[in-house]
């Protein structure tokens, strides 16, 4: 439910929204200029998602109509993906006052990195039920892409559930721990789900430190998005870690050094959960002027481009 809210005033205006309707959350973002982030939420969409979606554009419009300078007091565009757009296209069509088009979370998912990180070619997105590999060419635009929604080993709803499973209250915690697990000291042999759980309550019963338990099943789904990833034949690149997994620090830490990216940088954005609805918010820029993001002059006394360094975001 956190929102960044930037009051800065400049005439006329563009104001987009990207709407981002996952499987675990719902995630907005009201973008100014096709630059620099003016709103955005994250709402927990695990019921009812086009209520949670409406809900969204409705605050999204009040702080368009309060803070917007010559535009009408409206969005020029707005753009839904996710793995719930289609079960709130209804829903948000009927709310807004703006052409509302989709676009697949794989070309948003781009898009939002590309803008963050313009060095990376290649990106990882751990969502609620899925994982992604990206790989991106010069401008942001896909180039080709692996994804695994069939299986929920090393999505977020699998780290929430061993979670759950070893007692700890959230995922951030579960993450710390592994921070303190030792290397090698135990292992999960099978990358499925429903296997990987059994194992888990039988190194519990063991007697196996909970911190080692963190850590082989962090490793686990680090090398499972590894594997994702080296399927797409990458040359060696600057890579962006993005979705909700990449709040996980524990998952962090094993996804670089499974990578193995030698000179090259694991880039993660402070939120990195709303890098598919920023990517959707430029896309309806894209859509509103006919002009793509990376051509729009910075703006004059304004802030400095993004950085692009690592843990660098919005």
């Amino acid at each position: 439910a956190g929102c960044i809210k930037e009051r800065e005033h400049t005439a006329a205006m563009v104001l987009t929204v990207g709407l981002d309707i996952g499987s675990r959350t719902a995630k907005c973002v009201v973008l100014r200029d096709g630059r620099a982030v003016a709103w955005s939420a994250v709402r927990d969409a695990t019921s009812r998602p086009a209520a949670v979606a409406k809900s969204l554009l409705t605050d999204a419009a009040a702080f368009i109509s309060d803070n917007s300078e010559g535009n009408g007091g409206q969005a020029a565009c707005v753009v839904m993906t996710g793995y719930g757009r289609h079960l709130a296209e209804k829903e948000v069509v009927a709310t807004a006052a703006a052409g509302v088009s989709t676009v697949t979370e794989i070309k948003a998912c781009a898009a939002g990195s590309h803008h963050l990180f313009p060095q990376c070619r290649a990106v990882v997105d751990v969502g609620g039920q899925d994982l992604k590999a990206i790989v991106m060419d010069g401008r942001g635009r896909v180039a080709r892409f692996e994804m695994n929604d069939r299986c929920a080993a090393g999505t977020g709803q699998f780290l929430e559930n061993m979670a759950s499973r070893l007692g700890f209250v959230s995922i951030s915690c579960f993450g710390e721990a592994a921070l303190l697990g030792r290397q090698g000291a135990v292992t999960l042999s099978s990358m499925c789900a429903v296997f990987a759980e059994s194992e888990v309550v039988g190194l519990v019963n063991a007697g196996a430190r909970t911190e080692d338990i963190a850590l082989a099943v962090h490793c686990s789904v680090a090398r499972r998005l590894t594997s994702l990833y080296k399927r797409l034949g990458v040359d060696p690149c600057d890579v962006a870690f993005v979705g909700g997994g990449a709040l996980n620090v524990g998952l962090v830490a094993q996804l670089r050094r499974e990578l193995c990216l030698g000179d090259n940088v694991l880039c993660v954005p402070e939120r990195p959960q709303l890098t598919v609805a920023l990517g959707a918010a430029l896309i309806a820029f894209e859509n509103a002027t006919g002009r793509r993001c990376d051509e729009v002059a910075p703006e004059r006394g304004g802030r400095a481009p993004p950085d692009t360094s690592c843990n660098k975001c919005f």
